[in-house]
Protein backbone atom coordinates (compact mmCIF):
# COMPACT_ATOMS: atom_id res chain seq x y z
CA UNK A 1 0.00 0.00 0.00
CA UNK A 2 1.36 3.43 -0.90
CA UNK A 3 2.29 5.77 1.92
CA UNK A 4 -0.34 8.35 0.93
CA UNK A 5 -2.98 5.63 1.02
CA UNK A 6 -1.97 4.28 4.43
CA UNK A 7 -4.85 4.07 6.86
CA UNK A 8 -3.62 5.41 10.20
CA UNK A 9 -7.12 5.89 11.65
CA UNK A 10 -7.33 4.85 15.30
CA UNK A 11 -10.43 4.65 17.49
CA UNK A 12 -10.02 4.80 21.27
CA UNK A 13 -13.02 3.60 23.30
CA UNK A 14 -12.65 4.26 27.03
CA UNK A 15 -15.00 5.71 29.66
CA UNK A 16 -12.09 7.70 31.16
CA UNK A 17 -11.78 10.89 29.09
CA UNK A 18 -8.27 11.52 30.49
CA UNK A 19 -7.18 8.32 28.70
CA UNK A 20 -8.37 9.84 25.39
CA UNK A 21 -5.94 12.71 25.87
CA UNK A 22 -3.11 10.31 26.71
CA UNK A 23 -3.68 8.44 23.45
CA UNK A 24 -3.79 11.70 21.50
CA UNK A 25 -0.47 12.85 23.01
CA UNK A 26 1.15 9.55 22.05
CA UNK A 27 -0.34 9.03 18.58
CA UNK A 28 -1.13 12.44 17.09
CA UNK A 29 2.37 13.86 17.05
CA UNK A 30 4.65 13.23 14.11
CA UNK A 31 8.27 12.55 14.85
CA UNK A 32 10.69 14.60 12.82
CA UNK A 33 14.18 13.20 13.22
CA UNK A 34 15.96 15.88 11.17
CA UNK A 35 17.60 17.59 14.17
CA UNK A 36 18.78 14.24 15.48
CA UNK A 37 20.21 13.46 12.02
CA UNK A 38 22.14 16.76 11.95
CA UNK A 39 23.66 16.13 15.37
CA UNK A 40 24.55 12.58 14.39
CA UNK A 41 26.23 13.80 11.18
CA UNK A 42 28.33 16.31 13.14
CA UNK A 43 29.35 13.80 15.80
CA UNK A 44 29.95 10.72 13.69
CA UNK A 45 30.62 12.21 10.27
CA UNK A 46 27.95 10.09 8.63
CA UNK A 47 24.52 10.87 7.26
CA UNK A 48 21.51 8.69 7.78
CA UNK A 49 18.37 9.01 5.73
CA UNK A 50 16.01 11.54 7.30
CA UNK A 51 12.91 9.90 8.67
CA UNK A 52 9.62 11.54 9.45
CA UNK A 53 7.28 9.24 11.29
CA UNK A 54 3.72 9.81 10.22
CA UNK A 55 1.22 10.60 12.96
CA UNK A 56 -2.07 8.79 13.52
CA UNK A 57 -5.60 10.14 13.12
CA UNK A 58 -7.27 9.50 16.49
CA UNK A 59 -11.00 9.56 17.29
CA UNK A 60 -12.44 8.78 20.71
CA UNK A 61 -15.63 7.44 22.26
CA UNK A 62 -16.49 7.14 25.94
CA UNK A 63 -18.81 4.12 25.63
CA UNK A 64 -18.96 0.99 23.51
CA UNK A 65 -22.26 1.97 21.89
CA UNK A 66 -20.80 5.30 20.75
CA UNK A 67 -17.71 3.55 19.38
CA UNK A 68 -19.96 1.11 17.52
CA UNK A 69 -21.84 4.01 15.88
CA UNK A 70 -18.54 5.61 14.91
CA UNK A 71 -17.39 2.39 13.24
CA UNK A 72 -20.73 2.16 11.40
CA UNK A 73 -20.34 5.75 10.18
CA UNK A 74 -16.74 5.13 9.13
CA UNK A 75 -17.76 2.07 7.11
CA UNK A 76 -20.59 3.99 5.40
CA UNK A 77 -18.15 6.76 4.50
CA UNK A 78 -15.65 4.13 3.24
CA UNK A 79 -13.08 5.45 5.71
CA UNK A 80 -12.70 2.49 8.06
CA UNK A 81 -10.62 2.53 11.20
CA UNK A 82 -7.53 0.31 11.09
CA UNK A 83 -7.23 -0.16 14.86
CA UNK A 84 -9.44 0.21 17.93
CA UNK A 85 -8.11 0.44 21.48
CA UNK A 86 -10.98 -0.72 23.70
CA UNK A 87 -11.17 -0.51 27.49
CA UNK A 88 -12.44 -3.65 29.21
CA UNK A 89 -14.58 -1.94 31.87
CA UNK A 90 -16.85 0.91 30.76
CA UNK A 91 -19.82 1.23 33.12
CA UNK A 92 -22.73 1.67 32.65
CA UNK A 93 -22.62 0.44 29.04
CA UNK A 94 -21.17 -2.50 27.17
CA UNK A 95 -17.94 -3.98 28.48
CA UNK A 96 -14.92 -4.38 26.22
CA UNK A 97 -15.81 -7.88 25.03
CA UNK A 98 -19.35 -6.95 24.04
CA UNK A 99 -18.08 -3.79 22.36
CA UNK A 100 -15.52 -5.73 20.31
CA UNK A 101 -18.21 -8.23 19.22
CA UNK A 102 -20.33 -5.34 17.90
CA UNK A 103 -17.34 -3.65 16.24
CA UNK A 104 -16.41 -6.84 14.35
CA UNK A 105 -20.01 -7.26 13.17
CA UNK A 106 -19.60 -3.92 11.40
CA UNK A 107 -15.96 -4.24 10.37
CA UNK A 108 -14.48 -7.75 10.45
CA UNK A 109 -11.05 -6.41 9.35
CA UNK A 110 -10.62 -4.10 12.35
CA UNK A 111 -7.52 -4.78 14.49
CA UNK A 112 -8.33 -4.54 18.22
CA UNK A 113 -6.34 -3.97 21.39
CA UNK A 114 -8.18 -4.54 24.67
CA UNK A 115 -6.74 -2.24 27.35
CA UNK A 116 -7.29 -3.05 30.98
CA UNK A 117 -5.98 -3.02 34.50
CA UNK A 118 -8.66 -5.48 35.59
CA UNK A 119 -10.85 -8.01 33.90
CA UNK A 120 -14.16 -9.46 34.96
CA UNK A 121 -13.54 -12.34 32.57
CA UNK A 122 -10.85 -15.03 32.41
CA UNK A 123 -8.57 -14.20 29.47
CA UNK A 124 -9.04 -17.67 28.04
CA UNK A 125 -12.80 -17.03 27.96
CA UNK A 126 -12.30 -13.64 26.30
CA UNK A 127 -10.07 -15.09 23.58
CA UNK A 128 -12.41 -18.03 23.00
CA UNK A 129 -15.51 -15.79 22.93
CA UNK A 130 -14.01 -13.29 20.47
CA UNK A 131 -12.42 -16.08 18.40
CA UNK A 132 -10.21 -13.82 16.25
CA UNK A 133 -6.82 -14.31 17.83
CA UNK A 134 -4.98 -12.83 14.86
CA UNK A 135 -6.75 -9.50 15.24
CA UNK A 136 -6.82 -9.21 19.02
CA UNK A 137 -4.11 -8.10 21.41
CA UNK A 138 -4.25 -7.26 25.10
CA UNK A 139 -2.49 -4.27 26.68
CA UNK A 140 -2.24 -4.06 30.45
CA UNK A 141 -2.64 -0.68 32.16
CA UNK A 142 -0.67 1.27 33.10
CA UNK A 143 1.08 1.13 29.74
CA UNK A 144 4.19 2.80 28.37
CA UNK A 145 3.82 5.32 25.56
CA UNK A 146 6.11 3.33 23.29
CA UNK A 147 3.92 0.22 23.73
CA UNK A 148 0.89 2.12 22.49
CA UNK A 149 2.79 3.67 19.59
CA UNK A 150 4.33 0.35 18.52
CA UNK A 151 0.98 -1.45 18.70
CA UNK A 152 -0.70 1.26 16.63
CA UNK A 153 2.11 1.28 14.08
CA UNK A 154 2.32 -2.52 13.74
CA UNK A 155 -1.43 -3.07 13.64
CA UNK A 156 -2.09 -0.37 11.04
CA UNK A 157 0.52 -2.09 8.85
CA UNK A 158 -1.09 -5.48 9.54
CA UNK A 159 -4.48 -4.02 8.62
CA UNK A 160 -3.07 -2.73 5.30
CA UNK A 161 -1.41 -6.07 4.50
CA UNK A 162 -4.62 -7.93 5.31
CA UNK A 163 -6.66 -5.65 3.04
CA UNK A 164 -4.12 -6.02 0.24
CA UNK A 165 -4.16 -9.83 0.54
CA UNK A 166 -7.96 -9.83 0.58
CA UNK A 167 -8.04 -7.67 -2.55
CA UNK A 168 -5.59 -9.93 -4.35
CA UNK A 169 -7.62 -13.01 -3.44
CA UNK A 170 -10.76 -11.36 -4.84
CA UNK A 171 -8.94 -10.54 -8.09
CA UNK A 172 -7.62 -14.08 -8.31
CA UNK A 173 -11.09 -15.54 -7.73
CA UNK A 174 -12.53 -13.24 -10.41
CA UNK A 175 -9.79 -14.21 -12.84
CA UNK A 176 -10.36 -17.94 -12.14
CA UNK A 177 -14.09 -17.50 -12.70
CA UNK A 178 -13.49 -15.72 -16.03
CA UNK A 179 -11.06 -18.44 -17.14
CA UNK A 180 -13.60 -21.13 -16.22
CA UNK A 181 -16.30 -19.38 -18.28
CA UNK A 182 -13.94 -19.07 -21.25
CA UNK A 183 -13.08 -22.76 -20.99
CA UNK A 184 -16.75 -23.77 -20.90
CA UNK A 185 -17.54 -21.55 -23.93
CA UNK A 186 -14.67 -23.08 -25.90
CA UNK A 187 -16.28 -26.54 -25.81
Amino acid sequence: MEKEQANRRILVIDDNVAIHEDFRKILERSLDTSLLQEVRAELFDDVEEQKIVEKFDVDTADQGQMGHRMVQDAMKAERPYAVAFVDMRMPPGWDGVETVEHLWQEDPDLQVVICTAFSDHAWEDVIQRLNKNGQLLILRKPFDNIEVWQLANSLTKRWAESCQAKSQLELLAKWAEERAEETIKSF
